[in-house]
């Protein structure tokens, strides 16, 4: 298909789901995950460089924002004020290790006073003709000509080799950050998953139910030891760390769905080193 007629269908497609007042998802684009492929490795001077923001995905349709759900996001007027007329795509970010304060200022567009520390940082435009080298010049172009001090653009930069890659992993990982982003400058926005974006990170996640609370012993004495779980692989274990004091008092609900961090896996498929990260939000 003539990819200005792809891009004509997918922004008819994409306004159209905007615009309904059902909870439609965007129709947005999605990293692959990272296994040392050779196109990277080999061209690794295509690609640009950015942080993983443990954030909300977000969707700005042009007049509204929404998450990456379709659910729209009660930000309060004065937040998206002079954001421009064209499809954004981001994240709605605090800093690192801030998720549920995020999220609990989402959750209240009243709250001003918190909202005033969030930020939207804008790493894509999805429905931009140009390649993704010439979408960063549009972005920066949209950033300078918004007065918004709430809509900002993710740094992106480029590596000369995977071993100053891998330090820049390392680095922000340390400092608490969730990882890197890597984007191929001539690729078009893809809706779906695709390899022309890469999510690195020095651990693997994934999702499980609750099934059960454990009572802990010791130090842990009637209060939370472990939960019991099963990911969505179906495979049952436990998962014995990762909470703060607060969290043992008040553990998730059974029947909730939480996201772990894991460093690969048994035989049996069972994650080493499960620990438990959060309450996913249903945004």
């Amino acid at each position: 298909m003539n990819r200005y007629l792809y891009v004509f269908l997918f922004s008819f497609i994409i306004t159209a789901c905007s615009t309904s007042h059902a909870a439609t998802k965007p129709l947005l684009q999605h990293g692959i995950s990272y296994s040392n492929q050779s196109d990277i490795v080999n061209n690794i001077h295509l690609y640009f460089v950015s942080e993983k923001l443990d954030g909300m995905r977000g969707y700005w349709d042009g007049k509204n924002l929404y998450s990456r759900q379709g659910n729209k996001i009660n930000a309060p007027t004065w937040f998206t004020m002079h954001w421009p007329n064209t499809p954004l795509d981001g994240e709605l970010w605090i800093e690192r290790n801030s998720f549920q304060r995020l999220m609990s200022c989402i959750k209240s567009a009243n709250n001003s006073n918190c909202w005033q520390t969030i930020r939207f940082y804008l790493f894509d435009m999805p429905l931009h003709q140009g390649n993704f080298e010439q979408r960063i010049t549009a972005m920066e172009l949209a950033i300078k000509q918004s007065p918004s001090p709430y809509l900002a653009l993710i740094k992106q930069y480029k590596v000369n080799n995977i071993q100053a890659l891998e330090s820049r992993l390392t680095q922000i990982t340390k400092q608490g950050g969730e990882g890197l982003m890597l984007h191929k400058s001539t690729a078009f926005y893809k809706i779906g998953r695709n390899n022309d974006l890469v999510k690195l990170k020095t651990h693997q996640d994934d999702e499980a139910i609750v099934l059960a609370h454990n009572v802990g012993k010791g130090k842990y004495h009637n209060k939370l030891g472990s939960l019991l779980v099963k990911n969505n692989q179906g495979v049952i274990f436990k998962i014995g760390s990762g909470f703060t004091d607060d969290e043992r008092n008040n553990p998730p609900k059974i029947g909730s769905t939480i996201t772990y961090r894991y460093n690969g896996k048994t035989d049996a498929g069972i994650p080493r080193f499960a620990r438990y990260w959060r309450i996913r939000s249903n945004d």
